[in-house]
């Protein structure tokens, strides 16, 4: 006797991907960190000792409810509407999820606006390219 879900896979429906991911037994987080850019070496050293083995880096720009600043360049006033921030991305277990975002957010943190923000979200597989290895172990 197949269980509803099997069912529902086997006509063809698509599944929601965290049902995918318990169907599968893997259970993996994607977090992303909006920082500024002079955290990511403490960001990055507080990962390295929690065992993270990979994590990507983009510099962008964008702003939150700081809405940009204004400056003061040779006498004029001009306003910077995007400020420059690092996007730090990385796949890690579930059960790592929560010290990888305690750490950043610790490393992060200065107290004051444009600290930044943390997203956590499920991630339903990965596959390492060179070998094929899929789940947790493609981490």
């Amino acid at each position: 006797m197949l269980s509803t879900r099997e069912e529902l896979v086997l006509k063809g429906f698509a599944l929601r991907a965290p049902v995918r991911a318990e169907m599968k037994g893997l259970k993996m987080k994607y977090i992303i960190a909006i920082i500024q850019p002079g955290k990511l070496d403490d960001v990055h050293s507080s990962l390295l000792e929690l065992g993270v083995s990979g994590l990507t880096v983009t510099e962008v720009q964008g702003y939150g409810r700081q809405k940009g600043k204004s400056e003061i360049y040779r006498g004029a006033e001009y306003v910077v509407n995007f400020l420059p921030k690092i996007k730090v991305e990385v796949a890690v277990p579930s059960k790592l999820a929560p010290k990888v975002v305690d750490a950043i957010k610790t490393s992060s943190s200065s107290g004051k606006i444009g600290d930044g923000k943390i997203f956590t979200f499920d991630l339903a597989d990965a596959l390492r390219i060179r070998t094929g290895e899929t789940g947790q172990a493609a981490l």
